[in-house]
């Protein structure tokens, strides 16, 4: 995998925790002899996670402070991790999007989930709205499956982590972001979604348009 933060303090470490768990770490994109297994970035990197996403289909994990996570992300990423963190909870979300890029962390069963305009074919992993595709990422796309299939139902952060994610403990600020940018690719309005539903105090809920 490739590690590229700001701070080669940083890097250092992320990278010999990360090798401590076996993993082959490398910090260096022109070192790279083949695809990583995952990227680990930090905010102002997205440039170089965007040349290698070109090439491979790699899975990616953005690092950076929660006051930049909360602004609009101009990339896609399948977890975001809130500066300072533990090298135990990044190794965690590591594990994590490794086990969900290698297919061992998907919404169950296939069939097609509609709501109005929007269709969603869990098998496919394929998402259109009206007669436009919606490309997502994989975290997203699970998180969507997750709503569609308990409607009308709210939620709080810690509930999706756990059910989503399949975190037992974690940032709750990555399921706010993650929410943020599926409403960016469902919803009418964005500013005022009709589909998922903050329920203050609690978290969200999604209610179906049809």
């Amino acid at each position: 995998m490739l590690v590229v933060d700001d701070d080669p303090a940083v890097s250092e470490v992320v990278a010999r925790y990360l090798e401590r768990d076996g993993h082959e770490v490398r910090q260096d994109p022109r070192k790279l002899t083949g695809p990583p297994d995952l990227l680990i970035l930090d905010m102002n990197r997205l440039a170089v996670g965007r040349e290698l996403r070109a090439r491979w289909p790699v899975p990616v994990i953005i690092l950076g402070e929660a006051i930049e996570l909360a602004v609009d992300l101009d990339a896609d990423a399948d977890d975001y991790v809130t500066k300072p963190f533990s090298p135990r909870e990044l190794a965690l979300r590591v594990a994590a999007v490794l086990r969900r890029a290698r297919g061992s962390i998907v919404p169950a069963g296939t069939g097609v989930l509609r709501d109005a305009d929007l269709v969603v074919d869990v098998g496919a992993r394929h998402v259109r709205l009206g007669d436009a595709e919606v490309t997502l990422t994989a975290r997203e796309f699970d998180l969507l499956v997750y709503l569609l299939r308990n409607p009308r139902q709210a939620f709080s952060r810690t509930d999706l982590l756990d059910r989503v994610w399949g975190w037992a403990f974690g940032d709750s600020s990555t399921v706010t972001v993650h929410v943020r940018r599926l409403r960016e690719k469902i919803e009418r309005d964005p500013t005022d979604p009709g589909r998922i539903i903050t329920v203050w105090g609690v978290g969200y809920r999604y209610e179906p348009m049809s």
